[in-house]
């Protein structure tokens, strides 16, 4: 039923950004309390003119701006991995049909570049997520390859200079002409330009000096709360500043959850799946034969090693 997938939803903490903000809303609710304990034995605490002292409106315009933009970044890192997605596929698939083959050597060169597609998505993934080389990576590279790798600052890079490589030789073989060439290294291009535009993301963040201050608004924000409203919500102060901290805890920490969409937290990107698809993509691609290689066996041990 959809109103009890909407309930599991709404009270779901995996995913969420409660455990995050759990202390902070906790603290600022215990104030409450006390404020509402002071209150009660007779201390002048009740100040309702506090409630001009941050307008909900400043507060709400920059809390909006604080998201908009997290969420832009986000979005956009979306954007270049559908970029480098369509990217792939395509130069997979000139690659697959342009060059030809007339051996199981040359086959078996071109299978293992359109591999090295694969490599190229899997290494921007953990360059981004600052994460070492692993299995995933090796499955697709020579043993020699992989070792070259671990040895680069930016592997994939060398990656991609290993395919511009194999198409540079392919042409010096006239396998190809230069508008062949040409027009196949320009999806290279694109490929190391979204290297770039997800680099910039990761290396851009918020600006440290709007971080802190927003920071500071909110927190007198919610701790000016209780000498606001203990006049006439008495001893309801304590859950009612919690449930306001929540909320303005809470979009403060989406904005921080998603501002870098390339780890590995459930808001973020789904990279790993992403890659998954682009090597079973791959996989599908090796098992077409193009018109000019109608001759190979489907039996072929090269054909068979990828299946």
């Amino acid at each position: 039923m959809e109103y009890k997938f909407w309930f599991r939803s709404a009270l779901q903490v995996r995913g969420s950004v409660i455990p995050s903000i759990a202390g902070r809303t906790s603290i600022c609710g215990l104030f409450g309390v006390l404020v509402s304990v002071l209150h009660y034995v007779g201390y002048p605490v009740s100040i309702p003119t506090l409630a001009s002292l941050i307008p909900n409106i400043v507060l709400g315009l920059l809390l909006v701006f604080r998201t908009n933009t997290a969420y832009d970044r986000f979005w956009e890192g979306r954007k270049i991995w559908g970029t480098m997605i369509n990217t792939t596929r395509n130069l997979a698939r000139t690659i697959w049909i342009t060059i030809p083959a007339t051996a199981i050597a040359e086959r078996q060169a071109k299978i293992t570049t359109l591999r090295l597609l694969v490599a190229f998505s899997v290494a921007t993934k953990l360059h981004l997520r600052q994460h070492a080389l692993n299995d995933e990576l090796a499955s697709l590279l020579t043993p020699n390859q992989f070792a070259k790798l671990q040895t680069m600052y930016n592997p994939p890079l060398e990656v991609a200079f290993w395919i511009g490589d194999y198409l540079q030789d392919q042409y010096r073989q006239k396998q190809i002409d230069s508008f062949q060439l040409t027009a196949i290294q320009n999806y290279v291009s694109e490929l190391v330009n979204c290297l770039g535009a997800c680099e910039r993301i990761l290396k851009t963040p918020m600006p440290i000096a709007y971080s802190i201050h927003l920071k500071q608004l909110l927190l007198l924000y919610c701790l000016s709360l209780p000498f606001q409203m203990v006049a006439g919500v008495g001893w309801w102060t304590g859950l009612i500043v919690a449930l306001i901290s929540f909320t303005l805890f809470g979009i403060e920490a989406i904005g921080i959850e998603i501002e870098n969409p390339f780890g590995c937290d459930p808001n973020d990107l789904p990279l790993d799946a992403i890659c998954a698809t682009m090597l079973r993509n791959i996989n599908d691609l090796i098992t077409l034969a193009p018109c000019m290689e109608t001759y190979v066996s489907q039996s072929d041990p090269v054909d068979s090693v990828w299946r």
